[in-house]
């Protein structure tokens, strides 16, 4: 073996450190991008009787910017339904611009997928619990999302498809 396939541990260490110590995240600007709420039963939806259901939807969407910075825009969808009839729709973009730099594409992905929609989904959050709650609703209180364990299950499939279109391709 020659030194050059040696690999000092603590080197690589040190120059895994380095490479994180480079890395930077800050938030530029948060700020809803754009708010929606339809009421399409009322008044009539008031009288009904029954259970309210609620069906709640993410999506994600990022926009480069230039120089670093991603516009991340959450976008939070809840629908409430009592009786097969639809009593709110609710609907909040909830955006950030963020600085990237210094990361690798995979750290970049983890911190566009985990950190920023765990950033912004609060201010959701609570945006769609005042709109509900000013419509005549029922108070709203969305749960806590993992982000983390959303990313994960993604990165799994994407995976599980990579396999099995180089298990096809043989």
């Amino acid at each position: 073996m020659t030194d050059e396939q040696n690999i000092d541990p603590q080197a690589a260490a040190a120059g895994a450190q380095e490479a994180a110590a480079d890395a930077q995240f800050n938030m530029q600007r948060i700020y809803t991008k754009d708010i929606s709420f339809e009421a399409p039963n009322t008044p009539q939806v008031f009288q009904e009787q029954g259970q309210l259901e609620m069906k709640m939807n993410l999506g994600q969407r990022v926009d480069a910017m230039g120089e670093g910075l991603q516009e991340v825009v959450l976008t939070v969808t809840v629908t409430g339904i009592i009786n097969e009839k639809t009593a709110y729709l609710c609907e909040v973009q909830q955006a950030g611009i963020f600085q990237l730099s210094g990361m690798t594409e995979q750290q970049e992905s983890g911190v566009i997928n985990v950190l920023c929609p765990n950033t912004l989904y609060p201010y959701a959050r609570a945006t769609v619990s005042q709109l509900v709650a000013a419509a005549g609703f029922p108070p709203v209180v969305l749960q806590p999302i993992s982000f983390e364990q959303i990313y994960a299950q993604r990165l799994q499939e994407a995976q599980q498809q990579q396999q099995a279109a180089a298990g096809n391709a043989e």
